[in-house]
């Protein structure tokens, strides 16, 4: 294997003597010939661009030959194409979704990678990928949307700490927002060139004392008004609270009439064996919470005071055991419990949830265990 990793044109051979070496490789089955081969044309391509006419030659044999390539030779022709401009799109999106190790380079560097490869890798790839592309330098709007959308905290904190990422001001106030919940974020949201003072205020209220420091140095903020505004905020919330109510059909009849259209869809749904944890973020998106609500008691065989109950719950542990129960993603569950608070008023409360590793039947049991005493519908 290290003649295959060795492999260098030499300096003082011609053009022609090259390529007739990597035509006797080309006639070979040996797979070390084969890889020689591999890195032999990448050698040549470095040191003499091809042409547009070239590239779909080229990528079909790069493509052919990298998939049969050993691990570490995969790893070096990542590593040598990742900021190569010439190199075959085709290719530098094969090694972005193989193993991460090999996948790296090219993610964090390579100018082939469109914004749309990169959606690509956070949907179909691993953790540590989506980590990768959130530490992409310079990246785009869309892509930063896309991973503060999936709730993932390391990745967001991976994109927090990118100061080179287009990080708009409404993706800002999400990154804040979710910093309440998750405090990894808060430290490099502190530090981030696009905080305002006026997210520097709201985020001064779950930081720590040293990250006060930080924010009222920065932004010259008196630290004792901005203490007793958070309070006298603390006491609001706590009386609006208890004024907050799930969303009930109002007793009319067209509210009645479409409470039992949903019964009745997701009953249909499911003796078709159709009805899937997907219905749940659709009916959010659409703003209908009450087949929410169906969705979720028929997916998981719970009753109605179950599920209320979860919504009613000052933590959102109860929902999020709920919805692992049921097969709902992890990483789209932040993302789904905006959704519910913005459509309940705020609830669940503001406390958050414990991450599991829980299958479904042993969430749906812990989910019951909890719920042996739900509030009142």
């Amino acid at each position: 294997m290290s003649a295959v990793l060795q492999f260098r044109p030499s300096s003082d051979a011609s053009g022609a003597a090259d390529v007739s070496r990597l035509l006797q490789l080309a006639h070979s089955r040996s797979p070390d010939d084969r890889q020689r081969l591999l890195l032999g044309v990448v050698a040549l391509c470095d040191a003499a661009p091809p042409g547009s006419e070239m590239e779909p030659v080229l990528s079909e044999i790069f493509v052919t030959l990298a998939a049969q390539a050993e691990r570490d030779v995969r790893q070096l022709l990542s590593e040598r194409l990742a900021d190569a401009s010439w190199a075959p799109p085709a290719l530098i999106n094969m090694l972005a979704l193989d193993e991460i190790e090999i996948a790296r380079p090219v993610i964090l560097a390579s100018p082939l990678l469109k914004d749309a490869d990169l959606l690509r890798v956070l949907i179909e790839s691993t953790l540590e990928h989506q980590i990768a592309v959130a530490r992409r330098p310079h990246l785009a709007g869309p892509v930063v949307e896309a991973i503060i959308d999936r709730g993932e905290a390391v990745t967001m904190t991976a994109l927090a700490s990118n100061r080179t990422a287009e990080i708009g001001e409404a993706a800002m106030r999400r990154l804040v927002a979710h910093s309440q919940r998750i405090a990894g974020l808060r430290a490099p949201l502190t530090r981030h060139p696009r905080l305002s003072e006026e997210m520097a205020q709201q985020l001064y209220q779950w930081v720590g004392q040293a990250l006060r420091q930080s924010i009222s140095e920065r932004f010259r903020i008196d630290d004792r008004l901005l203490n007793a505004a958070i309070q006298d905020a603390a006491h609001v919330a706590a009386g609006g609270a208890a004024c907050r109510t799930v969303p009930q059909p109002s007793g009319r009849a067209e509210d009645l009439e479409r409470q039992e259209m949903e019964r009745r869809l997701v009953e249909k749904l499911k003796s078709a064996g159709q009805l899937r944890p997907g219905l749940l973020v659709r009916a959010l998106r659409e703003q209908r919470f009450g087949l929410f609500e169906q969705a979720l008691m028929a997916l998981g065989g719970f009753s109605l005071a179950q599920v209320r109950g979860a919504i009613r719950s000052p933590t959102a542990e109860p929902l999020y055991l709920a919805c692992i129960a049921v097969g709902v993603d992890r990483a789209v569950f932040p993302s789904l419990l905006t959704e519910v608070r913005h459509l309940s008023g705020g609830l669940p409360g503001q406390g958050g949830w414990t991450p599991t590793t829980l299958g479904g039947a042993a969430a749906a049991r812990a989910f019951r265990q909890m719920m042996e005493r739900p509030a009142g519908i």
